[in-house]
C-alpha cells in the first residue's frame, strides 16, 4: 500500500488501497448539483486543482475529477451533517458529501493531499470517509479591547479557518459596531460598519462559515457606562464593585437589570446590528456582572430574591427580545453555573457557553450539569494568549484538549476557542494561531487528532515554517520559576507598577534563564521583513523588556539612574514597535488606548519608587 499524506484535521476514516492516480497538469472537474451550493468547493478546487484545471459546473462522466452532493439511498441512514467521502483510484478522484459544507471540506482534503503528494501529482490511491464530533466548531475573536482587524486581515482568516474546517465566527463587541445615535463611544475605535458586516457575512458564507453576531449585554459595558450620557443605565454608577479575586473595578460595568430602560436600550442596539447578519444565532454576552455584588441599584431586589433569581429573570428578558428579532440566544454560562437551582429553567432553544481558559477548568462537572437539564450548550476554551506576552502552550493544549474530551462525554452541540486581548492586546494575532489549529482538530475529530504534530500542522497552514517557534515561545514563561491563573508573571512584571512586588519563586536567576532561551528562539528566527516574521521579533522585545525590569527589581539596581534611564528607553522604543506591530493588521482605533500602558511603565521610571520592590 501507498502511504496517503495525512491531511488536517486528519479524517476519521482513511483506507489506504494500491496504485497511484497521476494527476495531468489539466483537464477536467465536474461538480454535479445546485451551482449556489457548490461554489465554496469550486472556489477552493480552483485554487487546489491548479490553474491548468477547468471546473464545469455540471454532471460530467468523463471528468477524471467527479464532486456531488449526494442524496443517500433510503435505505441506509442519512450520512452526518458535512460529511464527506473521497474516493482516488488509478483513474482519477470521486467524491460526494451531504451537504454544501460537506463538499468544501472533501475539496479541502483533496488539495491537501495535492499539494503533499510527493512524487509529482502522483496521488496515492485510498478512501477517505469523515465527518466532525462537533457540529458548530468555531472562533471567537475579541475586537473590543482593543484591537480591530482591517477587513483584509478578516477575510485573510476567514480563508485560513476555511482550511481548517472551522465553520463559526464571532467578532466579540462591547462599543466597536458604529451605531448610528451612539458615535460618542465609538468615535476613537475604528469600528465595523454595517456595510462592513454585511460584506464578511457574505465573504464568511462563501466559505461555509457562520458569522453570528456578539453584543456584550449586561457585563462588560464599561465603555459605554464612562459616558454621562449612559451611565443613568448603570447598576452601580459609582463603581467600585468587588471582584472575584480580591479588589474592586473602579468603574462602573453593568447595566442595571431592574430599570425597563436597560431593555429599551438594548432594543435600539439589536434593531440596528442584528439586519447584518444573516445567522440565526445571537451571542448576548451577559458574562461577569460584577456590580451586582456592589451596593447597587436592584439591591433591595437582590437581597429579597438572590442574584440568582434577578440574573435569570434579566437573562429571560433578553432571550426574549432575542427570540421576538428571529434570533437563539447564546449566552457564558459563567453565572448561571453558579445557580444550579435556575438551570433548568433556561429556556431549551438557548445555547450555553460554558468558558473556561485553564487546565483544570470543570467542564467535565458543568457539562455534566447543563446536560441533566437537557440545556444545549458549547465548550469555550481559549489560546491562552492573552496577558501572557508569549503564549502558554502548555495550558492551551490542556485546555483545548480538556474542553473536546469534555464536551464530547456530555453531548455539547459546539465547540468555541476564544481569543481575548485583556491587558492592551498586546500579543500580536500569530500567537493564537496555535490555538486555532488545535481547537480546530480537537473540534472535528479528537481521536485522530488529539496527538496531531502540531508544530508541523502550524507550518503547513499558518506559520511559514516557524510553527516550532511559536510553540517554543509559549512554553518559555515556565522558565521564570512560577506559573499564574490567566496571564504569566512575564506579562505582569512589564506591565503593572513597580509597588507590585514580583512574585515569590521568581529570582535573578530564573530570568536569566528566561533571557538565555529568548536569545536562542530569537536567533532561530530567520531575517525577513514577513509580518509574520516582524511579529514574533517584537514579542522577543515584549520578553526581553519583562526580564530587564524584573531583574532590576529583584537585585535592587531599579534605583540607580542609568538602569532606569536603560530602561525608560527601552520602553519607548518598546512602545514605537508596538504601534507599528499593530498597523500592519490592525485599524487606528484602540492602539491609543494601548499604546498608553507603556507611556504609564515608562512615566513611573521618571522618579525613583523603592516601596513594594524587591531586595
Amino acid at each position: 500500500m501507498t502511504e496517503v499524506p495525512t491531511p488536517f484535521p486528519t479524517p476519521r476514516h482513511t483506507q489506504p488501497h494500491a496504485g497511484r492516480w497521476r494527476m495531468p497538469a489539466e483537464g477536467r472537474a465536474s461538480l454535479e448539483g445546485d451551482p449556489a451550493l457548490t461554489a465554496p468547493a469550486r472556489e477552493r478546487l480552483s485554487t487546489g486543482l491548479g490553474p491548468g484545471w477547468q471546473i464545469l459546473d455540471t454532471s460530467d462522466a468523463q471528468s477524471p475529477i467527479r464532486f456531488r452532493i449526494a442524496k443517500p439511498p433510503s435505505c441506509r441512514p442519512t450520512p452526518p451533517v458535512q460529511s464527506y467521502r473521497i474516493r482516488i483510484a488509478e483513474d482519477g478522484v470521486t467524491a460526494e458529501a451531504h451537504d454544501k459544507a460537506g463538499l468544501l471540506y472533501a475539496a479541502v482534503t483533496l488539495s491537501q493531499i495535492i499539494k503533499r503528494s510527493g512524487d509529482g501529482n502522483a496521488l496515492p490511491c485510498c478512501e477517505i470517509e469523515d465527518w466532525p464530533d462537533f457540529p458548530l466548531r468555531g472562533v471567537m475573536l475579541d475586537i473590543s479591547r482593543d484591537k480591530v482587524p482591517t477587513m483584509e486581515t478578516l477575510h485573510w482568516l476567514i480563508e485560513r479557518l476555511a482550511d481548517l474546517k472551522i465553520n463559526h465566527l464571532q467578532l466579540y463587541i462591547e462599543h466597536t459596531f458604529a451605531y448610528r445615535n451612539h458615535s460618542e463611544v465609538w468615535q476613537d475605535a475604528s469600528p465595523l460598519t454595517a456595510e462592513e458586516i454585511r460584506a464578511l457575512d457574505a465573504y464568511c458564507a462563501a466559505h461555509c462559515i457562520e458569522l453570528a453576531p456578539n453584543q456584550n449585554s449586561f457585563g462588560h459595558m464599561e465603555r459605554w457606562l464612562e459616558h454621562p450620557h449612559y451611565l443613568h443605565l448603570a447598576e452601580l454608577p459609582q463603581g467600585g464593585a468587588p471582584l472575584p479575586w480580591g479588589g474592586v473595578r473602579e468603574k462602573p460595568t453593568t447595566l442595571c437589570p431592574t430599570d425597563p430602560a436597560t431593555f429599551d436600550f438594548l432594543a435600539e442596539l439589536y434593531d440596528e446590528l442584528l439586519p447584518s447578519f444573516s445567522s440565526r444565532l445571537f451571542n448576548v454576552g451577559c458574562d461577569e456582572p460584577f456590580d451586582l455584588r456592589g451596593n447597587g441599584r436592584s439591591r433591595q431586589q437582590i437581597a429579597a430574591q438572590g442574584e440568582g433569581r434577578i440574573y435569570l429573570d434579566y437573562l429571560l428578558r433578553i432571550h426574549q427580545m432575542a427570540t421576538e428579532r428571529g434570533r437563539r440566544m447564546m449566552f457564558w454560562g459563567d453565572i448561571i453555573i453558579n445557580h444550579p437551582e435556575r438551570v433548568p429553567e433556561i429556556p431549551k432553544d438557548a445555547l450555553v457557553l460554558e468558558w473556561g481558559y485553564e487546565a483544570d477548568h470543570p467542564f467535565d462537572g458543568h457539562g455534566a450539569k447543563f446536560a441533566a437539564a437537557g440545556i444545549p450548550f458549547c465548550v469555550c476554551p481559549g489560546t491562552s494568549s492573552w496577558n501572557s506576552l508569549a503564549g502558554r502552550t502548555d495550558n492551551m493544549l490542556a485546555n483545548l484538549t480538556s474542553a473536546a474530551e469534555n464536551g464530547l462525554k456530555h453531548g455539547a452541540h459546539g465547540y468555541i476557542v476564544c481569543d481575548w486581548g485583556d491587558g492592551g492586546h498586546w500579543h500580536p494575532l500569530p500567537l493564537s494561531y496555535p490555538g486555532f489549529i488545535c481547537a480546530a482538530g480537537l473540534s472535528w475529530n479528537f481521536e485522530t487528532n488529539r496527538n496531531a504534530p502540531w508544530p508541523l500542522v502550524a507550518d503547513t497552514h499558518l506559520t511559514e515554517g516557524l510553527g516550532q517557534i511559536l510553540f517554543d515561545l509559549g512554553k518559555v514563561y515556565r522558565l521564570c520559576g512560577v506559573t499564574q491563573s490567566n496571564s504569566t508573571e512575564l506579562f505582569h512584571i512589564l506591565s503593572k507598577p513597580l509597588t507590585r512586588a514580583i512574585t515569590p519563586g521568581v529570582t535573578v536567576e530564573t530570568l536569566k534563564q528566561v533571557l538565555a532561551r529568548v536569545d536562542e528562539l530569537a536567533a532561530a528566527i530567520p531575517e525577513s521583513d514577513s509580518v509574520l516574521t516582524q511579529e514574533l521579533r517584537h514579542v522577543i522585545r515584549l520578553m526581553l523588556a519583562a526580564c530587564h525590569k524584573g531583574i532590576a527589581m529583584l537585585d535592587g539596581s531599579i534605583e540607580k539612574p542609568d538602569v532606569r534611564l536603560a530602561l525608560q528607553n527601552e520602553i519607548d522604543a518598546l512602545a514605537l514597535a508596538h504601534q507599528h506591530i499593530w498597523l500592519l493588521r490592525n485599524r487606528q482605533g484602540g492602539l491609543s488606548d494601548s499604546t498608553k500602558r507603556f507611556e504609564r511603565i515608562r512615566d513611573e521610571l521618571d522618579e525613583p519608587q523603592t516601596e513594594g520592590t524587591n531586595p
